[in-house]
């Protein structure tokens, strides 16, 4: 559980990080583009001149937080520096390369007001946001997460099974005590209580260990190895791990009451 509800955070951390730092990329036609709005070529300066014009109207500038403008060379120094060890940077030339606006969206939800103001503009191949390429990768994480999530359930249920199970044979294995109470008159109540509180215990201690586990890989691998050899995107923090901590010795301990209740109640019945 405590895996599932990390994974789950990990990919919010992640898509906050990324979704506000995605870009709307405007590409400007080539000499090779295909299209209704490339049907002259190359993008000339003034077509350029014209998409900067828009960008930095009054329609538009207050959507937009900065923006520049890559030309042939600079995309293909950009290329080749990313595709250093492909052999395919060989070929390629700086005029194959889109010149391309990159824009910074105060609010990267918006991204359709760009689209919609420059999608149809003369010289313009396209306008991409880069969320698009985001939300295949995260759709992944979340299928991950959901994956997770439904083993913990399935192992909760396991987990309670187990506990209705180990509760049945103590009371069993303490059978003869149980019939002196019930002689004596001691109400279920008074019987009951301390088998719930030994499985509240027993899961208190089992959350407790999870609890120091998840801060354990939180603060040594995900923070002392992945932050730092990956620090191209954010991670979970100790903040989080301590979070989850509370959460599991709430599930622990109810999921741990409810079923020794249950058994308890169910073998008095008997």
């Amino acid at each position: 559980m405590g895996t599932a509800i990390l994974l789950q955070m990990q990919t919010g951390t992640m898509k906050n990080f990324w979704y506000d730092k995605a870009q709307v990329a405007v590409y400007m036609c080539t000499s090779v583009s295909a299209g209704e709005t490339c049907v002259d070529g190359e993008a000339t300066s003034v077509q350029i001149n014209s998409v900067e014009s828009i960008l930095t109207s009054d329609v538009l500038s207050p959507f937009i937080d900065k923006f520049y403008f890559e030309d042939h060379q600079q995309a293909y120094d950009n290329f080749q520096r990313q595709f250093k060890s492909n052999p395919v940077a060989e070929y390629v030339t700086p005029d194959q390369l889109n010149e391309t606006f990159w824009v910074n969206l105060k609010d990267p939800s918006q991204s359709e007001v760009l689209v919609e103001a420059l999608g149809s503009q003369d010289g313009v191949e396209a306008v991409t946001d880069q969320r698009a390429y985001l939300d295949q990768i995260f759709a992944i994480l979340n299928a991950g997460s959901y994956t997770a999530i439904g083993i913990a359930v399935l192992m909760l249920i396991a987990a309670a099974l187990l506990i209705a199970t180990t509760i049945r044979l103590s009371a069993f294995s303490r059978r003869r005590e149980l019939g002196i109470m019930r002689l004596v008159g001691a109400s279920n109540a008074f019987i009951q209580t301390p088998f719930i509180l030994e499985g509240v215990f027993a899961a208190f201690v089992g959350s407790l260990l999870a609890g120091g586990a998840i801060v354990a890989i939180v603060q040594f691998f995900v923070q002392g190895y992945l932050a730092v050899n990956i620090p191209l995107t954010s991670f979970i923090g100790l903040g989080e791990a301590l979070v989850i901590v509370p959460a599991l010795l709430a599930i622990g301990c109810l999921l741990a009451a409810v079923s020794a209740n249950f058994a308890i109640t169910r073998y008095l019945k008997i």
